[in-house]
C-alpha cells in the first residue's frame, strides 16, 4: 500500500509540473488528438468501403479499436516511466542515482514520468468503443462490463510487459534497441483490427509471444457475442490473465537484468 500511495503522490506531482505550461500542454494534447484522430479515420475509411472484414460487422470493428486505443495509451500515459523515460535514464547515467535510493528500481522508474497529453487519445477510444457497442447492439450486462473491465486492466499490465523487453536489452546494450517496437507498437497497430484477419504466423505472434490476442481479442469476442474460434465462455474471462503472467515473467527479467548493470560513467 505505501508503494501505491508513493505512485499516486508522484504523479499528482509530475502532472501539476506539466500544467505549470498550460498552453504548450493544450497545443501538445491537440497534436495528440489529431494523430489518434488519423488513425480513428482509418477504421472509418475501412468501414465505409468494405460492409464487413470476415464475419466482423462495422460496430466489431470500432469496438477492437476503441478497446486497443483505450489499453495502449493507458499503459503510456500512466506507464511513461518505462515506456519512454528508461533509456535516456541509461543513456545518461540517470538510473545511477536510482540506486542509491530504498526503493526498488522498477518503482523508481514507474513513478518518474507520466504523459497526461493521452487523456484525448483515451477519449479517441473511448467515443469509439461507445459508436462500436451501440452499432453492433452489445446488451451490456455486469457480466460483460466486467469482462471488459478485466481486459483493459490486464492489457495495461501486459503492453508494461512488452516494454519492459526494451528496457532489459538496453541494460545490455545501453542505447533503446528499436526490435522491441514490433511487438509494442507493431501490436498496436495491427491488434486494433481482430486477430483472424491476419496470416497464421501473425496469429501465433500476438497470440503466444504478444499475447493481445488473448488479453483482448477474445474477450471483445465474446463482449460482442462472436466467440473467437468457437471458445467456450470461461475462456474468455480466464486469458486475459495472460497479460498479468507476462508483465511478472518481464518484471524478474528486468531485476535479474539489472544485476548484470553497469553505468555508462557520465
Amino acid at each position: 500500500m505505501d508503494t501505491i500511495r508513493l505512485y499516486i503522490r508522484s504523479m499528482g506531482i509530475l502532472i501539476k509540473s506539466q500544467l505549470q505550461y498550460p498552453l504548450s500542454f493544450l497545443l501538445q494534447t491537440l497534436a495528440q488528438l489529431i494523430m489518434e484522430g488519423g488513425e480513428m479515420l482509418a477504421v472509418i475509411l475501412l468501414v465505409d468501403r468494405f460492409d464487413h472484414l470476415n464475419q466482423w460487422s462495422a460496430g466489431d470493428l470500432y469496438f477492437f479499436f476503441g478497446l486497443m486505443s483505450v489499453t495502449f495509451y493507458l499503459s503510456e500515459c500512466f506507464g511513461r516511466g518505462i515506456t519512454g523515460n528508461f533509456p535516456s535514464m541509461v543513456r545518461t547515467g540517470q538510473l545511477d542515482t536510482l540506486l542509491l535510493r530504498p526503493r526498488g528500481i522498477l518503482t523508481q522508474v514507474m513513478c518518474s514520468a507520466v504523459d497526461p497529453r493521452r487523456i484525448t487519445c483515451i477519449a479517441v477510444g473511448t467515443v469509439s468503443l461507445i459508436i462500436g457497442s451501440r452499432m453492433a447492439h452489445i446488451r451490456w450486462s455486469p457480466a460483460r462490463a466486467l469482462l471488459l473491465a478485466e481486459s483493459i486492466a490486464c492489457g495495461f499490465w501486459l503492453i508494461l510487459g512488452l516494454f519492459l523487453i526494451e528496457a532489459v536489452l538496453c541494460i545490455h546494450s545501453v542505447k533503446s534497441v528499436e526490435i522491441a517496437n514490433a511487438l509494442t507498437y507493431g501490436g498496436r497497430s495491427a491488434c486494433q483490427y481482430p486477430i483472424d484477419a491476419f496470416p497464421r504466423p501473425l496469429r501465433c505472434l500476438f497470440t503466444v509471444i504478444a499475447p493481445f490476442a488473448l488479453v483482448m481479442h477474445i474477450p471483445a469476442s465474446h463482449i460482442l457475442g462472436k466467440p473467437l474460434f468457437s471458445l467456450p465462455a470461461w475462456v474468455a474471462y480466464v486469458s486475459p490473465l495472460s497479460g498479468i503472467l507476462v508483465f511478472g515473467i518481464m518484471a524478474f527479467a528486468f531485476s535479474r537484468a539489472m544485476r548484470f548493470y553497469r553505468s555508462v560513467g557520465s
